[in-house]
């Protein structure tokens, strides 16, 4: 940035701010390939009958996401945002080429692993990237827009990975379509992606609500985020959930549905609706939670999760009644999930951001482990009603924890923790 001068806000960053919004897209894709063929691969190809079983790769993916989220976060700080990002599409390079020549599951399961560490790392870079970029005043928006173009990503290609396995090989779609979007993202974030330490530098010497410039260490973060805190805990615990119950969508909804005569092209269209409706929908939520507040917005959409999952038990795996259901958990996601990370970020100092964005981050794909063992063995014990219905109750049941302690503060202060002047809060 020698040269240059920096400035804070979405149109004086907008080059860069698109490039990120690209790069986010591609990230979201590396996941929407998978969601309406790998389920069918491992019970196709390779004779899985377990659903336990199968939604390991959801699990491997799920610890390797959360916990390179939880490292990213702090090496951000110390490493620098656009070294990891680029590492990050480094990793995703031998995903399709173990998917391709897998001769077992477990092959399949290591290549997750190597995937959450792609998005741990791309995804999480991109998101305080942008944050840095356009400053405080419209965070609640970037972030709408920032989880659009994901969740765009992996409707679009959950999309095309199915409506293609209906006529190809879902192997060999799989594939060459991950082989693609990896090496494309590497090159657009090697070759045109900047990094963003002197924004961060220029937001901070503007701040007031703390006088210490450092950022707070892994430890001190992942204690004033995970339980320290009661707006950082809500928060954390609400990803957590939010994300149990996409594991549920990625993993047992292909199955559930196909054990009720869906075809692929069915299954890649109910894959597609979800993530759809949650893509394009967070470019009005992000921006709404910027005037309402962000607390009324992530109460009500997971309680709407809780409701969109209840319709999918209740019309057992019927076509219309799991569409129906899709769009109604995609307006819920919709409403959580930039509203969350804005809520942290309102909470935290500039410096803080990214070792505290990365713990949330750390917990909310944690759902993903948790959502793998709770979906996968309640299915094979009771059935896909059972387990669809146990995580409607684990959703409303997060969105009271919300309303009962978002805007919350502990009764002594921490450093490195604090409103920031002229953001609105999230309560």
């Amino acid at each position: 940035m020698r040269g240059r001068r920096v400035e804070l806000g979405l149109r004086e960053n907008l080059t860069q701010f698109s490039l990120l919004v690209a790069v986010t897209a591609f990230v979201g894709a590396m996941v929407g390939l998978e969601r309406s063929t790998l389920p069918l691969i491992g019970e196709h190809d390779f004779g899985l009958g377990s659903r336990a079983a199968i939604l390991s790769f959801i699990v491997a993916f799920g610890l390797a996401k959360a916990f390179t989220n939880l490292a990213a976060g702090s090496l951000a700080e110390r490493v620098g945002r656009s070294r990891l990002l680029v590492l990050g599409w480094a990793v995703a390079l031998p995903v399709p080429v173990l998917i391709g020549v897998a001769p077992s599951w477990p092959w399949i399961v290591a290549a997750n692993a190597l995937l959450g560490v792609n998005q741990g790392l791309a995804w999480s870079m991109t998101v305080v990237m942008k944050i840095d970029l356009v400053g405080p005043r419209r965070r609640g928006f970037a972030l709408g827009l920032n989880e659009a173009a994901g969740y765009g990503g992996v409707a679009i290609a959950a999309g095309v990975s199915g409506w293609l396995a209906a006529d190809l090989a879902a192997r060999d779609v799989l594939v060459v379509a991950l082989a693609v979007v990896a090496v494309l993202a590497l090159l657009v974030s090697l070759l045109f992606v900047r990094d963003t330490a002197a924004h961060v530098a220029q937001e901070q010497r503007r701040s007031t609500a703390i006088d210490d410039e450092r950022p707070p260490s892994l430890r001190k973060a992942l204690a004033l985020a995970s339980w320290r805190e009661p707006s950082l805990r809500a928060c954390s615990q609400a990803g957590l959930v939010n994300n149990l119950n996409d594991a549920l969508a990625w993993g047992l909804v292909p199955l559930y549905l196909a054990a009720r005569g869906a075809s692929v092209g069915q299954i890649g269209l109910v894959a597609a609706l979800y993530p759809a409706v949650w893509g394009v929908g967070q470019i009005a939520t992000g921006a709404w939670s910027d005037r309402v507040g962000r607390k009324p917005l992530i109460v009500a959409g997971m309680l709407v999760q809780a409701v969109a999952l209840g319709v999918l038990a209740l019309t057992d795996g019927e076509l219309t009644g799991a569409a129906v259901a899709a769009v109604v958990l995609g307006l819920g996601t919709a409403l959580v999930y930039p509203t969350l990370i804005a809520a942290i970020s309102d909470e935290v100092s500039p410096v803080a951001r990214a070792p505290v964005v990365g713990v949330y981050r750390f917990w909310r794909d944690s759902g993903y482990v948790a959502g793998g063992f709770i979906a996968g063995g309640v299915a094979d014990a009771l059935g896909f009603g059972g387990a669809i219905a146990l995580v409607a109750g684990l959703t409303a049941a997060s969105g009271l924890w919300v309303a009962l302690e978002l805007g919350r503060t502990s009764s002594s202060p921490q450093a490195g923790v604090a409103v920031q002047p002229g953001v609105e809060s999230a309560s």
